[in-house]
Order: C-alpha cells, then structure tokens, then sequence
C-alpha cells in the first residue's frame, strides 16, 4: 500500500493507493515552519482510519508547503515515520506537487495560489523557480493570505464598502485587539488571515473585492509568472482553492498581461495520484496489505 500527500498550510488530501483502489483521507496542513515532528504525528493519529494503517503502508510521498530544504523536510518525515513505521519516505516541496498535477505532457508554467502562493516552470524533466516563495509577510501575492491582510488592513482603516464592514464588524466581531493578537501573537498567522476568504468570496460582487482579488491576481502574475522569458508562449496552470473561488478574475489578470491561461485546479492530489501512476510507474511499490 501507497500513501500519496498533498499538503497547503490549511489542509492535507491523502490518497491511499492499494492495486486500483484510492481511498481519501485529509489532516490539518502540515508545514515545518509552524509543526514540529510531535504535530506531524499528532495530526496523523487524529484521523483514526489513516492511523490505523500503521504497518500495512509500503511508501509515503508527502509534498507539503515549506518543503523546501533538508533540514524542514526532515521534520515532516520524522512526524510521518513515527506513524508509518516501515514505510519509504519520501518529502517534497509542494511546488513539486503542482508541477506533477497539472501536467499535460507539454512545458508550462505551474502555479500555486492558496493560502499562499508560489510558481515554477516544469519541462516534463526538471523543474525551476524564476524568484523564491517569500511567505506570507514579505511574499504570497494574490494569495488566501494576501487578500485576508488587505481586508483586515483596510477594516482597521474604516476603508471598507458599509456592508462588508458590517459584516466583519457584526457577524465575526472583530476588534483591533483580536486582530493583532492573531496576527502578531497566536501561531499560524497566515491560516488566521487566510480564514478570511469566505467573507471575501461572499461579498466578490462588490467592486472593492473585485480590484482587491485581480491586483492581488495582477501582482502575483508580474512577479511570479512574468519574470520566465517564455510566460507568452506556453500554458500557465494554476491550483489551489483561491485560483479556482476567484477563476473569473484571474482570467481578468491573465488577460492583461496576455497569458495563456492553462488548468485551474482547486484540489490537485488526483492529477499527483496520477502522475505517480503514469510517469513514475509507483504501481510497482504497492503490495496488498
């Protein structure tokens, strides 16, 4: 049996491949900037079905956000090997992910645009990266976390349409105070600010939210797709649940910097699934347990 993750900051899919058979299981996110190998372990054990699988897993594949260097990914594969004991562990940056499940079988340029945001151009071969991911405080255009900070910025501000304020203000209760303390205090800022979303969403027909939504989708692409010399003349993918909520108005930001906009997936852990399948043959690791 075969484990395959996709991991953001707010959610991790896993599919269990056994001979044809997927079956689905999902955790909290699991990012080593904010969990350590006990919440790696913890998060797993709380979902008594995937715990349960213990010893019967061959092989794990998790491709997780903040993956991106050996000392972060060893964080994940301890919390994930405390669980799955004899299992091969492989740990990969989500970017990776991305690339693999929106490829068509041509280059592109794959992009990720959630809770946070990041890009990368993918040959079929090898994968690189034009400008880092830079996080949510520095980085994250167009992202859960960037359109949650604007509207809490400008909330503060008194800058928000009557209607969207009340909303904040009467519906989620929103003092400065619990602002800031989320934000600079408690753990996981950027969930906190990506949480936000659904208000967005709910309100994306005001004109605010619509230029709020295409400069964030605007900014992302002239710095993330924009700067690959080839961003004209191949398909640029898009995953991530902000990308597809919002997919009207990224075809809006798309348009004004002439890219050809490819697929928009919102959950790309199939198109992974298959990848693995097709052009890593990982039917060759699954055994029935």
């Amino acid at each position: 049996m075969l484990l395959i993750i996709e991991s953001g900051s707010t959610k991790s899919d896993w599919v269990l491949l056994n001979n044809d058979q997927r079956t689905y299981f999902s955790t909290i996110g699991l990012n080593p900037y904010f969990h350590d190998e006990d919440a790696v372990e913890s998060a797993i054990n709380a979902n008594l079905e995937l715990a349960d699988l213990g010893d019967k897993i061959n092989a794990v594949y998790f491709y997780g956000a903040g993956c991106s260097a050996d000392h972060l990914n060893a964080i994940i594969k301890r919390g994930i090997q405390r669980v799955f004991k004899h299992a091969k562990i492989v740990i990969d940056h989500d970017l990776t992910a991305c690339a693999y499940a929106t490829y068509t079988g041509e280059p592109a340029i794959s992009c990720i645009i959630g809770t946070g945001s990041n890009s990368c151009f993918f040959d079929g071969k090898s994968i690189s990266e034009k400008v880092p991911a830079l996080g949510y405080i520095l980085g994250d255009e167009g992202s859960g976390t960037y359109m949650g900070k604007r509207l809490l910025a400008d909330y503060l501000y008194n800058r928000l349409p009557e209607s969207l304020y009340a909303a904040l203000r009467n519906e989620a209760g929103l003092t400065k105070d619990e602002i800031v303390d989320h934000v600079y205090k408690q753990p996981n800022a950027n969930v906190y600010l990506a949480s936000f979303v659904p208000i967005i969403y709910k309100f994306k027909e005001e004109v605010y939210v619509r230029r709020l939504v295409v400069e964030g989708f605007k900014q992302f692409l002239s710095v993330h797709v924009c700067s690959f010399d080839n961003y004209k003349e191949v398909p640029v993918h898009f995953v991530g649940s902000i990308s597809r909520l919002f997919q009207q108005e990224l075809e809006e930001a798309c348009a004004y910097y002439e890219v050809r906009l490819g697929n928009v997936v919102q959950k790309p852990v199939d198109g992974l699934v298959n990848y693995h399948q097709k052009y890593l043959h990982v039917e060759s690791q699954i055994t029935q347990g």
